[in-house]
């Protein structure tokens, strides 16, 4: 199975000065752990997630001052939407990251994450009784 058969084409992109409130806000609404950062002043792409938001609150910082610019992560490993599963996999193995920005010539056509290959790898089951919580 390849990226693209996993990806979320559901790409939240927001700009560097939005704030971590703003940023969690916009991911809170649309139930996704991350969001590209597209900086136009250096034409480059980032990725911010859930932890990134939950490092900054936890450190004491005030999500209503700092921005998305801060705490985005630059260094991006990018995936191609015809990778294996297994070479996204991969990579998210050896990076320790859960989420892939999956570019597609210049721009973001998905993001592919861990919860996204175990539920291609992980056959669909009903929950036992004795399983359920």
């Amino acid at each position: 199975m390849l990226v693209r058969d996993a990806m979320s084409t559901l790409v939240l992109t927001i700009g560097p000065a939005h704030t971590l409130r703003q940023a969690a806000r916009l991911m809170s609404a649309r139930r996704i752990g991350a969001a590209v950062v597209h900086d136009p002043d250096t034409c480059g792409l980032g990725i911010i997630t859930e932890r990134d938001i939950l490092d900054a609150l936890g450190a004491g910082l005030d999500p209503d001052v700092e921005t998305a610019s801060t705490h985005t992560t630059t260094d991006v490993v990018f995936a191609s939407p015809v990778w294996t599963l297994e070479e996204a996999a991969e990579a998210m193995t050896h990076g320790g990251f859960r989420h892939l920005i999956v570019l597609d010539g210049d721009g973001p056509v998905g993001i592919v994450s861990v919860r996204d290959i175990i539920r291609c790898w992980a056959p669909a089951r009903r929950i036992r009784p004795e399983m359920a919580l």
